[in-house]
């Protein structure tokens, strides 16, 4: 009876547990995440910047994946894979007894859990939807989901979601960017050993991969080999082969294309703004408007133009000095590479060179020819010890430095703004102020066009006279007279104003400002984009005393070149999402003409017209003179490109604090301006600073180009007329010039004969200063 009783209440426990268990099987079975969203998961895939043609500028985010289809995968890999990590992959339904046996067996006589039994299906459970935390739980919750997993999806979706998800250390997440981190190579350009070594890090992937052990990841290599060769995956000439490879890994940065840290970062605060933190995890490509071989032209010509000018004004000395009885690799890598300056420390020095290590221990030898810039005799004034810079140029090593003086340059399409190629500085890392966009400097005489485009609308022409004679002005705001002068200090008398801003006369455009007046002239200016509270309500605003940054003003000269349209500088092309498809898509302000009304093409569906803010008369007008200051004025370094459809001006501000050189075709425009951070004098002007590294660039982005030049617009003529005068010229004048006109303007007087009295009359002479006159 005691036996029955015992029988009952042993077969009721046993019925309770029974049912516990399958109520607690139940409730973590309905607790379990939907598969479902492994159809269409997210992985967290880094967000991408890339020129206009695709071409990579910078990547934004901790894990570096790159998602590829199963298709996309090479088989040697995939089977190198299964050979290691689940050889029955293709057998089991998510669960492999076997090994779920052999781990239970592991556990129970070493109390160790180090193999769990998991198969592939078990890692993509773990990966997406579990912690690593070795618990009992997680694995019953591992079982269950990888049998749902196999239930819901097929063994090629599986193997697609763990070979883009598993870790493979150094920040690689994915084969792909595994692939990329350990080779610099595409997938599918891995050879066997490679793919091998790849397939064995997901078990250990900070403790076995080949950059941090590579004994253990050789070793773990040729295990790989092993299984595949067990399995029948390779052959074994292919395994003997493949056995022989040296363990060839090293690590590859994220391959940048296109040089522009300053563009990246543009754009990676405009899309923080727009969406937040979560670009870094989304996946998003941001198609920028950048050229990618502008870009390298603009960056090349930024260095150079920077370094030039440096050497020019003398060697600093050295960076700093060590003591050579350390180890020197390491020390030197407390000093960054700048763009193509590289640190090394002096070792020795000699009649003939220097000699120094660089920062992998090689040694470098800097000839006297190298560092003759420097105004040396000799290469001993070099010691041991050392840091100083040096750059490779033409087969040769030259001693260099790192420029302190800033530079920036911008070029846009004048017809939609697009920006073409920007340079915030020398080196994002040396300094990440981006003068392009936010160094607001003067602009001195390249200001000057929009002042005369403001007389051009009050009834002044290219042939009006203006008194280039002294002036004195007295502010309120200054306790002494200020006199402007012209840079070379001398006076003119009458000039027409084509010569007036050909030769950038400052008493020409002081006097111009005048007698136009200042409440007529600031409304043209804000119609170019400039801003009016930066603009001073005094008669210097003639001289370009206003601030404006070189995106402000290369914008304000597409006008110029686009015949009279404004439009609104753009940087970003378009954002695609992960999987390709458009998020945002920009349309900007575009000059239209005869496209425009071709409305059956849809290419066009989607343009908005820019709005025209002077006429295309001023336009070609202005353009005819800027082209007439390169071919004789103070532009004429630009001949050089042997072009005629060039126009453009400089500036050079008071005591050469600022540089500028803005000019264009009816293509392209560009703005570049060179000064220190901290407001000091270049000591030269624009025609040797800016103008040289905006013929660098315009040489080398127009080379092969057909020339584009600006219309003649309707309501435009040209006349002869007196260069004296700006009359029209006498039939008899033999020194008649021709000069264009809108049609409203043409002059109506004639010149006197030419035997007649030498003293002349000015068309539109502006009113005469006194020195008592305060602006």
């Amino acid at each position: 009876m005691h036996q029955t009783r015992f029988f009952k209440i042993g077969l009721s426990l046993f019925l309770a547990s029974g049912c516990f268990a399958l109520f607690i099987l139940f409730y973590t079975v309905t607790q379990l995440p939907s598969v479902a969203i492994l159809e269409d998961v997210q992985l967290q895939v880094p967000l991408k910047i890339v020129t206009h043609e695709g071409k990579l500028i910078a990547e934004y985010g901790e894990k570096r994946r790159t998602p590829l289809k199963i298709e996309d995968i090479p088989k040697p890999l995939i089977d190198a894979l299964i050979a290691t990590e689940d050889r029955r992959f293709y057998e089991h339904q998510g669960v492999d007894v076997i090994g779920l046996l052999r781990a239970v067996y592991v556990l129970v006589s070493t109390g160790s859990k180090e193999q769990g039994g998991s198969t592939i299906t078990m890692q993509v459970a773990r990966n997406f939807f579990l912690s690593r935390h070795k618990t009992y739980t997680r694995k019953l919750n591992e079982i269950l989901l990888a049998l749902k997993i196999e239930h819901d999806l097929p063994k090629e979706k599986i193997l697609e979601l763990y070979l883009n998800k598993v870790y493979f250390g150094k920040s690689a997440y994915g084969v792909a960017a595994a692939a990329e981190v350990y080779y610099g190579k595409k997938v599918q350009d891995l050879t066997l050993d490679e793919m091998a070594m790849l397939a064995g890090l997901p078990q250990a992937p900070s403790a076995i991969n080949p950059l941090n052990n590579p004994k253990a990841a050789l070793k773990r290599r040729n295990h790989v080999l092993s299984r595949m060769l067990a399995y029948g995956f390779i052959t074994k000439t292919q395994y003997a082969a493949a056995f022989k490879m040296p363990l060839n890994a090293s690590y590859h940065a994220r391959s940048i294309e296109v040089d522009a840290p300053f563009v990246a970062e543009m754009v990676r605060q405009e899309l923080v703004e727009r969406y937040g933190e979560e670009i870094y995890t989304s996946g998003y490509s941001v198609y920028t408007t950048i050229n990618a071989g502008f870009q390298k032209n603009a960056q090349t010509a930024v260095e150079n133009t920077l370094l030039d000018y440096d050497k020019r004004h003398g060697y600093r000395g050295p960076v700093d000095k060590i003591v050579l009885d350390q180890n020197l690799s390491t020390a030197l890598r407390q000093y960054p590479t700048y763009n193509k300056l590289q640190p090394v420390v002096i070792t020795a020095v000699d009649s003939e060179a220097a000699h120094a290590k660089n920062s992998r221990n090689e040694i470098i030898t800097i000839p006297f020819s190298g560092m003759k810039w420097t105004g040396r005799q000799s290469p001993e004034f070099l010691s041991p010890g050392h840091v100083v810079y040096i750059q490779h140029k033409q087969n040769q090593i030259f001693l260099s430095q790192p420029p302190v003086v800033g530079g920036a340059l911008v070029a846009l399409d004048p017809n939609n703004a697009n920006i073409l190629a920007l340079v915030g500085g020398y080196d994002f890392q040396l300094s990440k102020f981006n003068r392009a966009t936010q160094a607001q400097r003067q602009p001195g005489s390249n200001f000057k066009p929009f002042i005369y485009e403001a007389a051009f609308e009050n009834g002044y022409t290219p042939a009006s006279i203006v008194n280039d004679a002294p002036l004195a002005f007295k502010d309120s705001s200054l306790e002494e007279w200020w006199r402007p002068q012209n840079d070379n200090h001398q006076f003119y008398g009458p000039t027409r104003l084509r010569l007036g801003l050909t030769l950038s006369r400052n008493l020409v455009s002081i006097r111009l400002l005048q007698a136009v007046g200042i409440d007529k002239t600031i409304p043209v200016l804000e119609r170019f984009g400039f801003n009016k509270e930066r603009l001073p309500e005094g008669l210097s605003l003639a001289l370009g005393t206003l601030t404006a940054t070189p995106l402000e003003v290369v914008s304000a000269y597409a006008i110029f070149a686009n015949g009279g349209y404004r439009v609104t500088p753009n940087l970003i092309h378009h954002i695609e999402d992960a999987e390709g498809h458009v998020l945002y898509e920009t349309h900007p302000a575009t000059v239209c003409r005869d496209e425009c009304e071709k409305a059956d093409l849809p290419s066009f569906a989607k343009i908005t017209p820019a709005e025209r803010v002077i006429s295309e008369q001023d336009a070609y007008i202005m353009t005819n003179i800027l082209q007439d200051a390169v071919q004789t004025g103070t532009g004429r370094g630009a001949l050089s490109l042997g072009r005629k459809d060039l126009a453009g001006k400089t500036g050079t501000t008071n005591n050469h604090n600022d540089a500028w050189y803005s000019g264009y075709n009816r293509n392209l425009v560009v703005t570049t301006w060179m000064g220190y951070d901290s407001a000091q004098s270049l000591g030269e002007y624009a025609a040797q600073t800016a103008l040289p590294m905006w013929i660098q660039f315009m040489g080398k982005a127009l080379h092969g180009k057909p020339e584009s030049r600006l219309p003649q617009p309707a309501g435009i003529v040209t006349v002869k007329i007196d260069p004296n005068t700006g009359l029209l010229a006498h039939p008899n004048q033999k020194n008649a010039i021709f000069e264009i006109f809108k049609t409203e303007n043409v002059p109506t007087k004639q010149a006197p004969s030419p035997s007649a009295a030498t003293h002349t009359h000015p068309t539109q002479e502006a009113p005469q200063l006194q020195v008592e006159d305060i602006f």
